[in-house]
């Protein structure tokens, strides 16, 4: 039997997920924090860093999440804003497999 829920699809080969990271490859190299990288790493969040993303953002949805990602990641919000579309894509993709509750 597999562990992986009927409402999920196989992860991607980009994507590696674990109950703390969600490990993303790149479509490209791009520059993170002034370093050209291949990967980025996203955390798992708590709640505080959400409320905080929520509170920062003024209500703005897509500055909460991009602010949201840059303190998961450890980036800039302007690192990020500097990404291929299909790369923040990815990126989204890779949070939303980290904060589902695979079995709820």
């Amino acid at each position: 039997m597999s562990n992986q829920s009927p409402d999920l699809k196989p992860l991607p080969a980009w994507l590696k997920v674990t109950p703390d990271h969600a490990v993303v490859t790149l479509s490209r190299p791009s520059e993170v924090n002034g370093v050209s990288v291949d990967t980025l790493t996203l955390r798992s969040p708590t709640v505080r860093e959400v409320r905080a993303a929520d509170r920062a953002s003024g209500g703005d949805e897509e500055q909460r999440e991009l602010m949201l990602f840059a303190g998961l990641a450890q980036a800039g919000v302007g690192d990020l804003e500097g990404l291929k579309l299909v790369d923040y894509h990815r990126l989204q993709a890779g949070y939303f497999r980290l904060v589902q509750d695979v079995g709820v």
